[in-house]
């Protein structure tokens, strides 16, 4: 009931809405203060130039420092975004369909439907690798973030899924790579890759935090190395199935409580508009093969489609 009136009935006035304005401004300043949100701000930004995967979510900071003289724009885009048909209504607990679909017929079923997607731009090919240095000032470590044009998320498409897995075999716990830096060499703190899922052509993300300043070069050279074999030749078949066994099992298992269900589903049924596209995802996981592993790496891990970003602390 509360959820609804206020996703429904949302109201505010002029000076509440000034002062919420200061209340995201220091949560902005807040995340710049992690240096991890500074580097991706300045990444995105880089990496698209045309579609809004390149701004903030929260804004950047004129968008914020404007936004108590918004008033009238915040009633505006409630009003076109706030709609039940943009909206998944998703609960997770000791429930059961038959106590919770009354109450959503209850509290949600006479909302006025409206919804009108925003056109949205399409980010035009990159071809040649950019490259973006940050500044940070403070106290840190270097960080490294290669990111690579990828596509949209479609849990049927086999391309889609052996970039995913391509990610976690090059960059992941068990990969040459991260026992290289990690482990032996201990040149960094932590090394990751993830693929994007969004709605609309997004990124393959690679980052890492550098223990030396003067080794980041050296990082971003094994990087490459770990990318040039996966474009060379294809990943060992019993190494690739004891991976996507590991994905299958390690998510099973990570929904062991409420709070671990909503967050791990939550994405992907906002993306997809329902929890059926999750089978589909991991059924086409099992249909990679390695040659699609190396098809994967050679189409998306081209230089031509990276942005490079690097944060420094400030000297």
């Amino acid at each position: 009931e509360l959820e609804s009136d206020r996703f429904r009935y949302l109201s505010y006035t002029e000076p509440e809405f000034k002062t919420e304005a200061g209340a995201v401004y220091g949560e902005y300043r807040k995340n710049r203060t992690n240096p991890l949100y500074t580097l991706y701000e300045a990444m995105a930004g880089a990496a698209f130039h045309e579609h809004p995967y390149g701004h903030m979510v929260i804004g950047y900071e004129a968008d914020i420092a404007a936004m108590p003289t918004m008033y009238d724009y915040s009633r505006d885009f409630f009003s076109r975004y706030y709609r039940p048909d943009n909206v998944i209504l998703f609960i997770v607990g000791g429930v059961t369909p038959d106590s919770v679909m009354p109450l959503g017929e209850k509290y949600y079923g006479d909302w006025e439907p409206g919804y009108v997607p925003p056109e949205m731009p399409v980010e035009p090919p990159q071809t040649q690798e950019r490259r973006v240095e940050v500044t940070y000032d403070g106290r840190t470590l270097p960080y490294v973030w290669l990111a690579y044009k990828f596509d949209a998320f479609n849990p049927a498409d086999t391309r889609w899924a052996a970039a995913d897995i391509l990610a976690e075999l090059a960059f992941g716990s068990t990969s040459d790579a991260y026992r290289r830096l990690v482990l032996e060499e201990q040149v960094v703190e932590f090394l990751a890759a993830d693929a994007g899922v969004n709605r609309d052509p997004t990124l393959l993300d690679i980052y890492s935090r550098v223990k030396d300043p003067d080794r980041v070069e050296y990082v971003l050279e094994v990087i490459d190395s770990a990318i040039a074999r996966f474009r060379a030749a294809a990943p060992e078949q019993e190494r690739l199935d004891a991976l996507k066994s590991r994905l299958k099992y390690g998510f099973v298992m990570g929904l062991d409580t409420p709070d671990a269900t909503a967050g791990r589903l939550a994405r992907l049924i906002a993306v997809t508009g329902g929890l059926e596209e999750v089978e589909t995802l991991y059924r086409t996981y099992d249909k990679v093969t390695p040659d699609d592993v190396l098809e994967a790496a050679r189409h998306y891990l081209d230089p031509g489609r990276r942005t490079v970003a690097i944060l420094r602390e400030k000297q």
